[in-house]
């Protein structure tokens, strides 16, 4: 029996890691730390909004490591040898290298009708759009949103025309509020 959840995204943390599952009325996020799997439903018919953007503490990724290697790089340059210097810091700048490709790391926030909950949909950026489109198309699928017909034709003016009523004291537009209790 083939699952109706399909995994759309994987979070890795040190402290453990999110798998986020979509099926056709749902987000499941299955957070994971040490041998406990915490589960989070999100039906989609309830989503608000889900925000994502850039981590404002991303350039330390590349830049700790980076001082870090050059430092051993430094020191093994000075007092073993060239070569094992040269390793060292090579690998410092491979790192920056990647990490600036891989581009800013992400945080993200997903509103329901309930809750607000903060949990990484996507590692990166850049993956960001991806998984937000899938997401999107299955929540508009739950709703049963049509296509959207504009309601004034596109091509031509309407004018306004009066109203049958000109006087607004010859007929109430409201019929008044009565007390039921």
């Amino acid at each position: 029996m083939q699952s109706a959840f399909r995994k759309i995204s994987r979070v890795g943390r040190m402290t453990g890691a999110t798998r986020w599952y979509l099926s056709g009325d749902c987000l499941l996020a299955a957070k994971q730390v040490l041998y406990a799997i915490e589960y989070r439903r999100f039906y989609l018919r309830d989503l608000e909004s889900i925000v994502v953007w850039p981590n404002r503490l991303w350039l330390l990724r590349p830049i700790i490591p980076a001082l870090l290697f050059g430092v051993i790089g430094a020191a093994l340059w000075r007092w073993v040898n060239f070569t094992a210097g040269a390793i060292s810091c090579a690998l410092g700048l491979a790192w920056v290298v990647l990490e600036l490709a891989l581009g800013p790391t992400a945080e993200s926030r997903i509103c329901t009708t309930g809750a607000t909950v903060d949990l990484p949909l996507v590692a990166r950026v850049r993956r960001a759009r991806k998984v937000l489109a899938k997401v999107d198309a299955a929540v508009r699928v739950a709703r049963g949103a049509v296509a959207e017909q504009p309601t004034a034709p596109i091509g031509g003016r309407q004018q306004a025309q009066p109203s049958a009523t000109a006087n607004s004291e010859a007929s109430p537009a409201t019929t008044p509020i009565e007390d039921l209790t």
